[in-house]
């Protein structure tokens, strides 16, 4: 049985196939095998044998995010001249499947080729954490006789219909037998498709059409960069999905396939560069769900934005039952303000931002009437619903915050990040109210302010910020991977960012493959722990983001050269998340057993650390744009193209030391 990371995934959100590299999917409710949906598993088998016996997988091409190509030979010992190639496409309205048998053998054959189907039509959560065993399969073994007929076949199940049809058409069901002449083939065609009953709520719908980032290019002396980007955006298509006309990233399949806050924000915050569209299309999103009421059991809060949101409630197992709609995130909120700040800094039409205005409010109060509690003038959560996240920051698993010796700490928490993403968005979210001549930026400036303080004040521990203040407002020390998304924010001052550079650098955090979730000298660090001492691709991003924003130009060049170093061993599909052993105990990093592959930001921290280190900064809004690359770059040379600046298309090109903006084509934003 193969284990998720191991698994080869096709996909053009929602739908997406995650298959062993044989092509064949077998039935098991073990793993995450499966024709995908919607949040549901559509199909659990796909399984083709020739005369009573599946072929010998040789080869998988992954064309491209969408199709892959499958080829076997018959399992004759010695004999390779009849080929099965299968090429598979998934697109956003279904699956398709070509099974080709070509025949080189010299002589004409008449095997028999069956396809074998079936569903569990199980959800994603239930797969995860294993419900999914104890649902009926509903093969055709199953099935009555008018789901069966020549033309394919059909399940239905709580108003969700799954049909499959084949080309040719066979009057015995499942099964072919064609003849095939020396030198000719014969294709079968399959076509996957799906109907769901109609929501009153969210849809997990895909967009009316997918991005093409052809202009997006790359030119480097590190030539794993440009496959770098290349294949992350190809993900970047593959992943995107629409609700209500308005594009988003999933944050990754199969178990997140939908509208994440925080994930969604923040992919779409790295994107904005290349894709400025779909940041703006992710805010509006998302305000269209802004919280209007207090309510406990789904997290909901006037002004707050949600941390998922799916057609139906969703059971996790082990006591986590989310609603369709749930607000359990701390930090989304803040970094909604922060990506409306930089899409009105990179482009975004005044009249798009002008409509958001109502929203912004919203979401600003939200930071003093209810992220606070207790009014100790930080930002802090609990759950209060018994069966929602006990952690509702990023790193939200439940033994995420805990102290050197391993205690779990004990809620309410403030997580220092949390304090960094909302002091950047008063200070962003003043610059754009005062911008559009409506009231209160002085009043967020001085909230800011009074921040900054309080943290200097009650964070600092051990020379370093600690990661978060428990119920008892004392620091949680122990270093870790938090410190990297507090740089850059206005937060600290500059010699306290230098500090927590420092610690950064250390290789205690720095695994040589990317930044630790935890330092390796604490006790309860894990390298294969979900946030206790893995690598997550955008938490080292978003760390080198802000370490080229300090200056700490060295530390962010080795946390790239990390970045890449991964990429290149997983094929130039970062996973979610890989484990944190590091170099010298690896040569290449440990995959995470349940990482999803490809993932929303892990895919779209590849342009955001290239745009970092070249230090592009445009304020369209007052005619300038700053590029201003780090003093120690890693590279001979680089040029970015297809950059797109207040609807312009520019590259920018550093050789020797030297800068060049060069305008290409004028380009609306997508």
């Amino acid at each position: 049985m193969a284990q998720l990371h191991e698994l080869v995934t096709a996909i053009a959100a929602p739908w997406v196939v995650l298959s062993p590299r044989s092509g064949q999917l077998t039935g098991s409710s073990e793993d995450g095998e499966g024709v995908y949906a919607r949040d549901r598993r559509i199909l659990s088998r796909l399984s083709v044998t020739v005369d009573g016996r599946p072929p010998m997988p040789l080869h998988v091409d992954e064309r491209n995010a969408a199709t892959h190509q499958y080829v076997a030979v018959l399992d004759e010992p010695g004999d390779n001249s009849v080929t099965l190639e299968r090429t598979r496409t998934v697109d956003g309205d279904g699956l398709t499947e070509r099974i080709t048998l070509v025949n080189r053998s010299g002589r004409e054959i008449a095997p028999q080729l069956e396809v074998a189907l079936g569903t569990d039509l199980a959800g994603v959560a239930a797969i995860r954490s294993g419900a999914a065993r104890a649902l009926p399969d509903l093969s055709p073994t199953h099935l009555s006789s008018r789901d069966l007929s020549p033309a394919g076949l059909s399940w239905e199940s709580e108003g969700i219909r799954v049909s499959a049809s084949f080309e040719p058409h066979s009057p015995e069901g499942l099964t072919w037998a064609p003849k095939i002449p020396p030198g000719d083939e014969f294709t079968l065609v399959l076509r996957v498709s799906a109907t769901f009953p109609p929501s009153d709520g969210f849809s997990i719908d895909p967009p009316a059409s997918r991005p093409e980032y052809g202009p997006v290019s790359v030119d480097c002396d590190d030539h794993r960069i440009a496959r770098w980007v290349q294949r992350s955006l190809d993900d970047v298509a593959g992943l995107q999905l629409a609700v209500r006309g308005e594009r988003y990233l999933g944050a990754g399949p199969p178990w997140y396939l939908t509208l994440f806050g925080r994930d969604s924000l923040i992919s779409a915050g790295m994107l904005i560069p290349v894709d400025p569209g779909l940041a703006a299309g992710t805010l509006r999103a998302l305000a269209a769900w802004q919280g209007t009421k207090v309510d406990p059991e789904s997290a909901e809060q006037s002004g707050k934005i949600p941390h998922e949101l799916r057609a139906s409630e969703t059971d996790h197992g082990n006591g986590l039952v989310l609603p369709a709609a749930y607000y359990g995130t701390h930090d989304a909120t803040q970094l909604w303000v922060i990506t409306l700040h930089k899409a009105w800094r990179w482009g975004m039409p005044a009249d798009e931002v002008r409509e958001l205005l109502p929203a912004l409010q919203r979401a600003l109060s939200w930071m003093s009437d209810y992220a606070d509690p207790d009014g100790d003038g930080f930002l802090e959560y609990i759950d209060e619903s018994g069966h929602g996240l006990a952690n509702q920051g990023w790193k939200d698993s439940v033994d995420s915050v805990q102290w050197p010796d391993g205690t779990i700490a004990v809620a309410p928490i403030a997580l220092c990040e949390v304090q960094a993403y909302a002091y950047s968005a008063a200070v962003k979210g003043a610059e754009i109210l005062e911008a559009f001549g409506e009231d209160g930026a002085a009043h967020w400036r001085e909230w800011a302010a009074n921040l900054r303080e309080r943290f200097r004040t009650s964070f600092w521990v051990d020379g370093y910020p600690a990661i978060a203040l428990d119920a008892a407002k004392k620091p949680v020390a122990g270093p870790s991977s938090n410190l990297g998304h507090l740089l850059g924010t206005g937060l600290l001052d500059p010699e306290e960012e230098q500090r927590v550079a420092e610690v950064l650098s250390s290789g205690d955090l720095n695994s040589g493959f990317g930044l630790r979730t935890l330092s390796k000298a604490m006790t309860g660090f894990n390298p294969l722990g979900y946030h206790t001492g893995s690598v997550w691709p955008h938490d080292t991003a978003m760390a080198v983001e802000g370490l080229y924003a300090a200056g700490a130009t060295t530390t962010a060049a080795s946390y790239v050269e990390g970045l890449v170093k991964a990429a290149e061993s997983f094929g130039y599909r970062l996973p979610e998340l890989y484990g944190g052993r590091g170099l010298p105990d690896e040569t290449t990093p440990t995959p995470y057993p349940l990482s999803c592959r490809p993932q929303a930001w892990a895919a779209a921290s590849a342009i955001a650390v290239l745009v970092a280190a070249l230090g592009i900064t445009p304020d369209v809004p007052n005619g300038t744009l700053a590029v201003t690359p780090a003093e120690q770059l890693p590279w001979e040379h680089l040029t970015l193209s297809g950059l797109i600046v207040g609807g312009e298309q520019l590259s920018v090109q550093w050789k020797d030391g030297a800068i060049a903006v060069v305008k290409a084509n004028s380009a609306s934003p997508r």
